[in-house]
């Protein structure tokens, strides 16, 4: 996509992100060579020298360390622009880059993208995907416009919009002794080996927090296995090595509901959590990213 940003800062940025100039290659589609062509031009230009490669890693120096937040101002200031002017004109054009934790981006993502791209087609998307955790952080390192996360962001700099509600359930084998229960006790849960998701992972989060409110202690529990996705854990209940707790979008078209796998209700256990869109605090999202966290909120009639 084009773009108004000095294409030497564009590099520098991706080195200084990665603090590898190998990953900045890959990221940029360009050679090693080219990346460090680059770079040594704009520390030419500035007369000083913006990243350490003495030892074993790459480290911004000091003046690198200036020259990177006021790129990051820069290059905020350069997509405004692009923004604004595509507004005068009545479009929605240009980058967005999105992160995106891994139960929405597997069932939710791609039909919002599709219903988004219908009305807005020059908009270009870059997406990130991994755990809630992950995704706080990459829009806290200014790695991504917007976030679409499933569990609580748990940082003062970050500011949530609710878009949509979901709900955790447990699911287990067709061969396991809860299938065709009516529903189990949440204190059976200790009674079962249980597959979880990882650490860091938003829907983790929510259960363990449902299970402290029904006094349940996370060390109570059997945890046999960690898995990082939705379809992990449902792979893993199908073979009978335990039971585990996923989205209810996650299974609401699966072929494999009530053949390889049943739901079985827990009583007394809140697990309901909305999917929510996460900018930073300061400054407020604009353009792009306001206008897709409005479009979500119209989506899903969320108010």
């Amino acid at each position: 996509m084009p773009t108004l940003e000095n294409f030497r800062l564009t590099v520098f940025r991706a080195v200084a992100q990665h603090l590898s100039f190998r990953k900045a290659a890959e990221e940029l589609f360009l050679t090693q060579p080219a990346i460090t062509f680059q770079i040594k031009a704009l520390e030419d230009d500035l007369s000083v020298q913006l990243f350490d490669r003495s030892g074993s890693h790459v480290t911004l120096t000091p003046a690198g360390c200036v020259l990177l937040q006021r790129a990051h101002q820069s290059h905020d200031l350069i997509l405004q622009a692009e923004r604004e002017i595509a507004s005068l004109l009545g479009q929605h054009t240009g980058q967005l880059a999105l992160g995106v934790s891994t139960t929405i981006s597997q069932y939710l993502l791609p039909a919002i993208l599709r219903d988004f791209l219908r009305d807005h087609p020059s908009v270009h998307f870059s997406v990130v995907t991994g755990n809630t955790q992950r995704i706080v952080q990459a829009l806290l390192d200014r790695n991504v416009d917007l976030g679409l996360i499933e569990g609580p962001a748990r940082s003062r700099e970050v500011n949530c919009k609710p878009f949509l509600r979901d709900e955790l359930v447990l699911i287990v084998s067709a061969a396991h002794d809860w299938a065709g229960r009516p529903d189990i006790d949440a204190t059976e849960l200790t009674t079962s080996p249980l597959l979880m998701r990882e650490q860091g992972s938003g829907s983790r989060r929510v259960l363990e927090l449902a299970l402290a409110r029904s006094g349940i202690k996370t060390k109570s529990l059997h945890i046999a296995m960690e898995l990082d996705s939705v379809e992990a854990i449902k792979s893993a209940v199908e073979a009978g090595l335990g039971v585990g707790f996923v989205s209810r979008w996650a299974i609401a078209r699966d072929l494999r509901l009530g053949k390889q796998f049943q739901i079985v209700p827990v009583r007394d256990l809140a697990l309901s959590r909305e999917f929510a869109s996460i900018s930073l605090a300061s400054p407020e999202p604009q353009g792009l990213a306001l206008q897709f966290r409005q479009f979500l909120a119209a989506r899903f009639n969320h108010r």
